[in-house]
């Protein structure tokens, strides 16, 4: 680690601790030459997801998109902002561990649906409405009633 005040290359760790969110590591260093500390952030580095969309374009994945269709779904529901995020996460997690680089919409839109059924069945019916984009009332009639039987 270079030194941001005499750009010497080698320091010595004087503390370790995780951040707040536990996300990181901080580590306070000394520089061995000048002998002023500084403050570096260690992170794990994280692999980009590709999501193929319908039309077989590309484009990264973006957590915030997939937390956007989840905050419509669950507009006017008894669903805390920090449990939307803990959904959003939860699948962020599940696919970068999932070890694929490359993901379709639609494994994702399958993902968001069976956390949103989990947590509330009245957003899950909306995310399920555009996701699903029902053609007529019967095709959504199939989905309610395989709701109601717990499939």
């Amino acid at each position: 680690m270079k030194c941001p005040f005499c750009s010497f290359t080698e320091s010595k760790v004087i503390d370790s601790r995780p951040t707040d969110e536990y996300t990181s590591i901080r580590r306070r260093r000394e520089c061995m030459k000048c002998g002023k500390r500084f403050t570096t952030y260690e992170k794990l580095e994280s692999i980009a997801l590709v999501v193929i969309k319908k039309d077989d374009s590309r484009q990264p994945f973006n957590r915030d998109k997939v937390l956007k269709g989840i905050m419509t779904a669950c507009e006017k529901r008894p669903i805390s902002l920090a449990q939307m995020e803990k959904l959003a996460d939860d699948i962020e997690t599940e696919l970068s561990q999932s070890m694929e680089r490359e993901i379709k919409s639609t494994k994702i839109g399958e993902m968001v649906m069976e956390k949103l059924r989990a947590v509330d069945e009245v957003a899950y019916v909306r995310f399920a409405s555009v996701y699903k984009q029902f053609n007529d009332i019967n095709t959504f009639m199939e989905e309610l009633k395989g709701l109601m039987n717990g499939k």
